[in-house]
């Protein structure tokens, strides 16, 4: 047998090596501390990137074939937003539920019908077992604005599927919020453009 004819040339490690291998890494996985833990995440805070952040999350995600979903608060039913652009050509679903800027509304009974609704929306996906990751955008806007009961959306995340992960977006996230979330990140402003007169910009805020 010549150099070249050696498998073991070609197959350093062995195919019995290699299947080894692969039965340890599966082992690995069915381990019972390596399953899935669903996860209560809340990016939070006056600083921007609470929901790029979750918008990261949810690539990162659906990039591991979870089944992912977005659903924005505040961004209007009507807008065509970037992230909006990006998900349909990944395949990703981002639903806006809102109809604009909240906190400068003249019709604020609307926005807390379009908040109902929202939850509404949001609580029949959570409770589907069909997402492994659904993504409460601009939420803490409706409890700040007491259009949402907080009681009733942690008695929903209490019963959710088995291995669900959720994550809420917004500032000022209410205390027993925090406390219920395994997860929670602030982000603080240090410098914004905006105070330099910045105005919102393509691609970076919307």
């Amino acid at each position: 047998m010549t150099e070249t004819d050696d498998p073991a040339r070609d197959d350093p490690l062995g195919e019995a090596t290699r299947a080894r291998q692969r039965e340890a890494m599966a082992a690995h996985r069915r381990r019972p501390d390596r399953r899935n833990q669903g996860l209560v995440i809340v990016n939070t805070g006056a600083g921007k990137g609470k929901t790029t952040a979750a918008l990261g999350l949810l690539l990162r995600a659906s990039g591991q074939g979870l089944r992912v979903a977005m659903f924005q608060f505040v961004k209007a039913k009507s807008g065509n937003w970037g992230e909006q652009r990006a998900a349909r050509t990944l395949g990703v679903e981002i639903t806006p539920l809102g109809s604009g800027f909240t906190w400068t509304s003249d019709d604020l009974e609307r926005d807390r019908a379009l908040a109902h609704e929202g939850w509404d929306r949001c609580r029949a996906a959570i409770e589907s077992g069909d997402y492994d990751l659904v993504v409460m955008d601009e939420m803490t806007y409706c409890f700040t604005f007491g259009w949402l009961d907080l009681a009733e959306v942690l008695a929903v995340l209490r019963a959710r599927p088995e291995g669900q992960h959720v994550v809420i977006t917004g500032r000022d996230a209410p205390q027993d919020l925090i406390e219920f979330a395994d997860l929670v990140t602030e982000m603080r402003e240090i410098k914004h453009p905006y105070a330099a007169g910045v105005k919102a910009q393509k691609g970076i805020e919307f």
